[in-house]
Parts: C-alpha cells; sequence; structure tokens
C-alpha cells in the first residue's frame, strides 16, 4: 500500500516524528510527544539499515562526546514486545552509547511496520547524507525487491525521479573493483555514470584504472568513454584488410595482365572472383586488330 507522499525528502524523518500522516494504512504511525529511557540491552539494531559502514574514529569521538555530555539526540525505536525493542533510526547514537559504556538512552518509541521501518532507515540516512552510492543503490533495489515497487514508485517514496532511481540501481552491475572505489570515494558517481554505458565489464575496468591514475575528473571521464565509442564505431565501419593469402593472388593477377598488354598491346582486364572463378576482357579498336591478337595466340 503506498503511502502518501508530500514534498518529497523536504519533508524526511523529522515530519514522520512528528506525527504527520505521510503514512496511512491499518497501522498509522503515533505521534511522539515524550522521550523514554530504554536498556541498551533491550534494543536491537536496525535490520533495514543501509549503511554497512561506519567510521571507527568519528565513533570513538561520538563516545567521547557522549560521556561528558551525554546523548542530546534521542534515537527511534519501535517496540517488538514487552522489554525488547528495534532500532528505526540513531544507529550511530547507539553504537556510540555502547562505547561510552552507557547502560540506558532516550529513545522515542514508535509503532511502524516492515515497509515503514525501510522507508524511514533510508529516508533519514539520506537526508544526513551519510550514505555512499552503493549503500543507496543497494537499498533502493531491497525496496524494490522486498517491497515489490516499480522504479517510480520508489521514486515517489524517496523523492526522487525514476531516471535517478534507475541510475543508482545499475551501479551494482558494475565489478566489485569499481563498487569498492565508489563506496571509498576513489570516484564519484559522475565518474561511475559513463562507465555503466560499456558492457564490457574488461574495458569497464581499463577505464577505471586510468581514471584513478591519471586523476581525471568527470568531464575527462566522459570524454574518455565517449573516445571509446568513437572509436569503436570507426572499427566497425572500417573494411577489413585483405589476408596475406588474397593479397599474394592479387599481386600475380596483376602481373599476368601486365604480361598480357605487353603481348597484344591492348588493355586487357583480368577479374577474379572468391569462388575462383573469373574472366579476361582484351579490348581491340578494328576488324584488324582483332585479327592480329589472333595470329599471336596462333589459332
Amino acid at each position: 500500500m503506498n503511502p502518501k507522499r508530500q514534498g518529497g525528502l523536504g519533508r524526511g524523518l523529522s515530519a514522520i516524528l512528528t506525527g504527520s500522516d505521510i503514512y496511512k494504512n491499518d497501522e498509522v504511525v503515533k505521534t511522539v510527544t515524550h522521550t523514554n529511557l530504554l536498556p541498551l540491552a533491550q534494543i536491537e539494531t536496525n535490520p533495514f539499515q543501509p549503511r554497512t559502514q561506519f567510521d571507527v574514529e568519528a565513533l570513538e569521538e561520538l563516545a567521547a562526546s557522549i560521556r561528558v555530555h551525554g546523548i542530546i539526540q534521542p534515537i527511534t525505536v519501535r517496540k517488538l514486545a514487552e522489554n525488547q525493542y528495534q532500532l528505526i533510526a540513531g544507529e550511530r547514537r547507539l553504537r556510540a552509547a555502547k562505547m561510552a559504556d552507557l547502560k540506558e538512552i532516550p529513545a522515542y518509541i514508535r509503532t511502524a511496520n516492515d515497509e515503514q521501518m525501510m522507508e524511514m532507515a533510508l529516508i533519514e540516512n539520506i537526508q544526513r547524507q551519510d550514505l555512499n552510492p552503493v549503500e543507496i543503490a543497494i537499498s533502493y533495489k531491497r525496496m524494490m525487491e522486498e517491497l515489490g515497487l516499480k522504479q517510480d514508485e520508489l521514486g515517489e517514496k524517496v523523492g526522487k525521479n525514476r531516471a535517478t532511481v534507475a541510475n543508482f540501481v545499475r551501479l551494482l552491475k558494475l565489478p566489485p573493483e569499481i563498487q569498492i572505489g565508489l563506496r571509498d570515494g576513489i570516484i564519484s558517481i559522475g565518474h561511475a555514470k559513463p562507465l555503466i554505458t560499456i558492457e564490457n565489464p574488461m574495458e569497464q575496468l581499463t577505464i577505471y584504472k586510468t581514471i584513478v591514475e591519471n586523476g581525471l575528473n568527470v568531464r575527462q571521464t566522459e570524454e574518455l568513454v565517449r573516445n571509446l565509442f568513437t572509436n569503436k564505431a570507426k572499427k566497425v565501419n572500417k573494411k577489413p584488410e585483405p589476408k596475406v593469402e588474397d593479397t599474394q593472388y592479387s599481386i600475380l593477377l596483376k602481373d599476368l595482365q601486365d604480361k598480357l598488354e605487353n603481348k597484344f598491346g591492348n588493355k586487357v582486364i583480368l577479374a577474379s572472383q572468391d569462388n575462383g572463378k573469373g574472366e579476361i576482357r582484351i579490348a581491340f579498336q578494328s576488324t584488324d586488330d582483332l585479327n592480329r591478337m589472333i595470329e599471336l595466340l596462333e589459332i
């Protein structure tokens, strides 16, 4: 059942967490008006968390801040059972709180189904710009597969057009080495888009290595890929080089043609076909000229 989108990502998680009716189905997300102190041991991580990498150093810095100032922004969870909760948003804070040896953490408790959980986790991370392009692509693909969404329907949910969703998902078809480079920020999504248009993985990797080794920008990458396609087109339209044996045969025919012209003193055309057949044509200027050639042939 599709939720009603209002204003794309401009509303985002903050709208969801203030009682918006952006999600309408049999189980409406209820307004949060206060926080609760929950034991960390009762909170499990979000299985729909799109982020796969967490900066350890940044987490340690956050943990140090928490030891001094405590948790400033509560996390958000949903209740699964008595004394059992599942994280919706705030995994960095949850991890840092554990590193800071906290026993409890302030939290908003929400009522949300799996579809809402996945959407909230994705939108919250996208708005905080914490996800790399590969993580976004994986999240989009997972939402489409697990929620049965088409690209345009997913675009409506996350405030993106269908083409943007499609471009992200296509990143997952790139070779693993390029996906890692994209994940680690070695190349940008602007570099990756031209690479997607190349069908051959080996050619994709060759271009990728050229980008990295030469520090090419996006425009230079696009030009490099254009040149690749241009050179391919030239090869397709270029006439094939004759085989060595064909070239040698042509030389023999030309030599024989020259000898016949010298013998008769007339223009001679010696034509050969691929199947070995051919013809000899000898021009003559008059009946006397023809009789002269017949005498030369002694027939």
